[in-house]
């Protein structure tokens, strides 16, 4: 006598559903990923080939004592963005040389930037070789 159940029961996985939502969870992110746009600002970094521009940019120097220059000549920091409107308005592509000295605060560096970023200049961060 054969006594087995009529019902057999299949051991297969099937894997179609896992792929869908797979697939459905690759493409949420791939578009709210699209949709993060970054608030930092453009700096433009020096390169260490060596290569040098031929056209004038305005340095701005910040000291540990939190002295400001612009150009070697000491500028209050009230009268700082004044100063650079004056300067650069006369440029076709302003740029700014930024050169802040170790152990000055992030906020001191980052006003400058500001400035830069309402003005439309270019900011380019001066640091030491290795």
């Amino acid at each position: 006598m054969d006594i087995r159940g009529r019902n057999k029961i299949s051991p297969d996985f099937n894997m179609s559903s896992m792929t869908d939502i797979v697939f459905l969870l690759l493409i949420f992110f791939m578009i709210t990923s699209t949709l993060v746009t970054t608030s930092a600002l453009d700096i433009l970094l020096p390169k260490a080939s060596g290569k040098t521009e031929n056209r004038k940019a305005v340095s701005v120097s910040i000291t540990k004592n939190l002295t400001f220059y612009i150009d070697n000549k000491k500028v209050n920091e009230s009268n700082l963005e004044q100063d650079l409107l004056t300067i650069l308005s006369k440029q076709e592509s302003p740029t700014i040389i930024l050169r802040a000295e170790e152990g000055v605060p992030i906020e001191k560096a980052v006003k400058i930037m500001d400035i830069a970023n309402r003005n439309r200049y270019k900011v380019i961060l001066a640091v030491r070789p290795k």
